[in-house]
């Protein structure tokens, strides 16, 4: 475990003795010393939520403890206020503004350092004095670069020097900032966020502000929302997202008895029922971790001051990724996962609740923002595959399971009929409601329907009310239809709410169009969005989101491709869950549904990797006894030969929401069609049931 020592210390507090002195000088030019103080502010900020998390009383309280919630809230805002609405836009954390102060060679990169700045904020809340000091030494570093070639020649340094000074940062702590994370990710029951949900008085939302995240009208009220609910629907909502969890190991055939590591992902706001489900989790014998972190893989968060700022910083490693650095940060990587490698191999798999209901958030691309070249593109995405082949020596991913559920916050009572509080809160009974279906009903339900889609050789879907989906599904060929199946029936484990039948398609055969009018992946809306396939692959695709082509086209690439330059159709399943598509057609939220509710509500469709993915070889048996054979493609059965061409690291959910969906018929072997679906409604005899909600 990290330690701090004395000579740790005495680096802090001459960085912030040197950052206290910069509002004083003025050494260089006006828009340049008025950046350098900016930063210093935020770093001034952090060095007082600091002192105040590190000073404590006769108690054992610190400061930072004591504060009402009154001076709670207006710490916080400091923090963010730069930030929020049109503060950002005269802010140097947006790179728009740093480029027009600055200049264009030197403004994208400046961002790119004051958003490295404003990361000391949680570690100040978190007292992560080593991840402190590292971030004042680079930011002085810089600040003396400036000084010395203003003082000798007049101008700034050359661009090159300034990017070397990032890119030895970044290499030179890459093991210690893997080694911060990896550390609460693999030492559960203990750590920082871990010992807020268990330790705090959760009726008292100050608790909220230690996260160190913006803290929002949203975690105020749906932590305010959860401590007013009666214990039983507590317990509910966490008993069926542990069970699932539970269940997910059985269904995968993974002895859960063997781990002792479940890794929890909430948004803050939710931790009365996390510590519900830490205790479910401890009585079948799995410790929970939680990681908190600004960088990295944060297992918790909040809406956030300013989504576009995340998205104006998504690719800044574009000023310092090349390969040297790929081979080093895999190498720090490693080194961390040797360093814990008897801890790592206890983890079990992420157990995570998902929020929805956010605002809607239409980005823009700025050319002022940090981008990744072709080159870095196609660095990123090897390094990204090798990276996961590596982790999976040290976690094997078939022999870990997870499970996935949701729930609305505040935010979505804006897009509700009954805009109150009342509203919101008959709106989240509703979710518990979808969310806890009777899963023995839709088991029976879907075996139906795969035992149809046994027995055909490819499924044809077709769209209707403009909807130009026209697609042809190659399915696999059973052997023993008395042992096998084609689709998994997948009931209330890892993916809750319950509600789909599902397969890898066979990649050869599989050609056609794939059109949704509008789509919400990953909080971000596609408009018209198209996609055609060739032989199971991306062929081309296209959307409405932006004036000009190129920029649907990057859009696109960026966010569902994920920079690859096709994918496979990873995917085909059918959504059983009618009631929560009813329930999004009653309350007008159907753009707000989150991916893991909307692929219920109707066929989907997943670009990427499959449903099995690393875990090709594990046999899975359907309830009816049945072994799931399709479980791989022709492009992850590259895995045998290269493991690097065999996966994507990405899988998309694309559905076809009902009233969209003109047929869906299994193509028996003489041609014969049987249709499941027809004019958006179930049609294949012992689905009637399905039918009700849409009625």
């Amino acid at each position: 475990m990290r330690e701090f020592d004395e000579q740790l210390k005495e680096r802090w507090d001459l960085a912030v003795t040197r950052i206290n002195e910069i509002p004083g000088e003025d050494d260089l030019p006006g828009n340049l010393f008025d950046y350098f103080k900016a930063a210093a502010d935020v770093l001034r900020r952090s060095i007082k939520v600091y002192e105040l998390c590190t000073e404590k009383d006769g108690s054992g309280k610190s400061a930072f403890d004591v504060l009402s919630e009154d001076e709670h809230k207006k710490l916080n805002h400091e923090l963010y206020a730069e930030l929020l609405g049109d503060a950002y836009e005269s802010s140097y954390a947006n790179p728009a503004y740093a480029v027009a102060k600055l200049g264009k060679e030197y403004g994208t990169y400046f961002s790119s350092i004051y958003r490295n700045m404003r990361d000391t904020i949680i570690y100040a809340h978190k007292a992560e004095l080593d991840l402190l000091v590292i971030r004042a030494e680079l930011f002085l570093e810089i600040y003396g670069a400036c000084l010395t070639a203003y003082a000798e020649t007049g101008k700034l340094p050359a661009y090159d020097e300034l990017k070397d000074i990032l890119y030895w940062f970044k290499s030179d702590y890459a093991e210690l900032e893997e080694e911060a994370s990896r550390e609460e990710m693999l030492f559960p029951g203990q750590g920082y966020a871990y010992n807020i949900v268990m330790d705090s008085d959760l009726s008292d939302t100050r608790y909220l502000y230690k996260y160190g995240e913006y803290i929002s009208d949203n975690e105020i009220k749906v932590s305010k929302f959860l401590a007013g609910l009666p214990e039983e629907t507590v317990c509910t909502m966490a008993d069926t997202f542990t069970e699932g969890y539970r269940l997910g190991f059985i269904a995968t055939n993974v002895d859960l008895s063997k781990k002792s590591n479940a890794y929890l992902i909430y948004p803050i706001g939710f931790e009365r029922m996390m510590r519900r489900a830490v205790e479910n989790l401890n009585k079948i014998g799995v410790k929970s971790s939680i990681v908190l972190s600004s960088s990295g893989r944060s297992s918790v968060d909040s809406v956030g001051a300013n989504r576009q700022y995340s998205y104006d910083h998504k690719d800044d490693r574009a000023l310092f990724l090349d390969g040297n650095f790929a081979t080093r940060l895999l190498e720090a990587e490693e080194a961390v996962l040797r360093k814990y490698e008897k801890e790592a191999i206890l983890y079990a798999g992420p157990a995570v609740v998902e929020r929805f209901g956010e605002k809607k958030f239409d980005p823009k691309n700025k050319p002022e923002a940090a981008k990744l070249s072709d080159e870095q593109n196609k660095l990123w995405v090897d390094f990204i595959n090798k990276r996961n082949v590596m982790v999976d020596k040290y976690i094997p991913e078939d022999e870990t399971s997870f499970t996935i559920i949701s729930f609305p916050i505040p935010e979505i009572t804006e897009a509700l009929p009954d805009k109150t509080d009342k509203g919101f809160a008959e709106f989240f009974e509703e979710i518990i409601k979808v969310n806890t279906l009777d899963y023995k009903l839709y088991q029976g339900i879907q075996q139906t329907i795969i035992d149809t889609l046994d027995r055909a050789y490819w499924c044809e879907v077709k769209g209707m009310n403009g909807n130009r989906t026209d697609m042809h599904v190659e399915l696999w060929r059973l052997k023993d239809a008395s042992k096998e199946t084609i689709f998994e029936n997948c009931v209330a484990d890892v993916n809750i709410p319950v509600g789909e039948v599902f397969t890898s398609p066979v990649l050869e055969g599989t050609n056609g169009t794939l059109h949704v009018s509008k789509v919400y992946l990953e909080g971000l809306e596609y408009r018209d969005l198209e996609i055609t396939f060739k032989d199971g692959m991306i062929d081309k695709y296209s959307c409405a989101n932006f004036d000009a082509e190129d920029e649907n086209l990057k859009f696109i690439k960026e966010n569902v491709l994920f920079r690859h330059d096709t994918l496979p159709l990873g995917e085909f399943a059918i959504g059983t869950n009618t009631t929560a598509f009813a329930l999004a057609r009653k309350y007008g939220v159907e753009d707000k549904l989150p991916i893991l509710i909307a692929e219920k509500t109707g066929p989907h469709f997943a670009v990427g990797d499959t449903c099995y993915s690393r875990s090709e070889d594990t046999v899975v048996h359907n309830p009816d006894g049945k072994e799931i054979v399709a479980r791989e493609n022709s492009v992850s059965a590259l895995r045998k030969t290269d493991m690097s061409k065999a996966y994507f690291n990405c899988h998309t959910d694309i559905t076809i929401p009902y009233d969209e969906l003109g047929s869906l018929a299994a193509v028996m072997p003489d041609g014969t069609r049987v249709h499941i679906i027809k004019d958006g409604r179930f049609v294949l005899p012992g689905t009637e049931e399905l039918n009700k909600p849409l009625e």
